[in-house]
């Protein structure tokens, strides 16, 4: 039985070590400073590349124009190369994700998935400013999705379908 005994302290060495390195942890995470709030991100200017689209795009390219001034644009990108793509991404008042993205490509169908990050069409529609927009839900973002001048505009993102709304009825295409 004189092995019996030499494997009970092995395995008591072992729980009492492993209590040890959880303890430690513990007291680690405790005291060493983490700060869990979101990045403040910086706002972007996208005054010349908005612009540039206008000028160039094979359709009529939307900005927001009325917005609270807590709605922050944090990204902005024009691809003229193949198909026009505008994009612009703003951070709601709420720090939640709204995006508007827009393309001429005849590609639409996969042009709104990418853009919706895999939302799917539903039969609710939105009536923001005299158009008739179209709910897309399921994916990683919530949108509204108006098809018309021969491209597609989408107002996607992590907000609300209020938010989005917001967004979409403060864009202008001057």
């Amino acid at each position: 039985m004189a092995g019996t005994n030499a494997k009970q302290k092995s395995v008591r060495s072992m729980v009492l070590s492993l209590g040890v390195t959880i303890l430690a942890a513990g007291v680690v995470y405790l005291f060493i400073p983490h700060d869990e709030s979101a990045p403040d991100l910086p706002r972007v200017d996208y005054r010349i590349e908005l612009l540039t689209a206008r000028r160039v795009a094979a359709y009529p390219v939307a900005a927001p124009e009325g917005l609270a001034k807590e709605w922050k644009a944090t990204s902005v990108r024009f691809q003229g190369d193949e198909f026009d793509a505008w994009h612009l991404g703003y951070q709601a008042p709420d720090g939640e994700y709204v995006q508007i993205e827009q393309s001429a490509t005849p590609k639409r169908k996969v042009f709104i998935d990418e853009a919706t990050q895999g939302g799917r069409e539903t039969k609710a529609t939105q009536e923001i400013d005299g158009k008739t927009w179209t709910r897309y839900t399921g994916g990683r973002y919530d949108a509204l999705v108006l098809e018309a001048d021969g491209s597609a505009t989408v107002v996607a993102g992590t907000g609300s379908f209020r938010q989005l709304a917001e967004m979409a009825d403060a864009l202008t295409t001057k």
